[in-house]
Parts: structure tokens; sequence; C-alpha cells
């Protein structure tokens, strides 16, 4: 049973919305989002997860082009 699982929060400044995912703080910080985690792990709800999809989009097909 994972820190998700137990009723963690959302790491993003000004949400208080339950967390759907847990990523990387560097990854979060590099796709715009005011994280105010110090751990490694950010935790994010569904809302700022598809911010953070969408805004990480062009960089995935690039590294997709680049690689695959």
């Amino acid at each position: 049973m994972g820190r998700i699982d137990k009723g963690e929060k959302c790491s993003v400044s000004g949400c208080s919305g339950e967390a759907a995912r847990s990523l990387s703080v560097d990854k979060v910080k590099a796709a715009g989002l005011n994280v105010t985690s110090t751990e490694k792990r950010a935790y994010i709800c569904k809302e700022h997860y598809k911010d953070f999809k969408k805004k990480t989009k062009k960089d995935k097909t690039l590294d997709k082009w680049r690689y695959g």
C-alpha cells in the first residue's frame, strides 16, 4: 500500500486535491508546475497530471523520433 492509497495530497502549491500520480520532482518542475516538495517524488492530482501531460507532449514525441 503506497502513499497515494493512504491519502497523500497534491504537491502543487495552492491545490489540496487527492494525489493520483507520483512523479519525479525534476520532471514536474521542468513542465512548469510549481511544486512545494523537498522530496524526490512529487504527488499530483488528476487535473495537474493532465496539465503535465499537455506540457510534456512535445518533448515526448521528439524523444520518440530521436530514439525510436
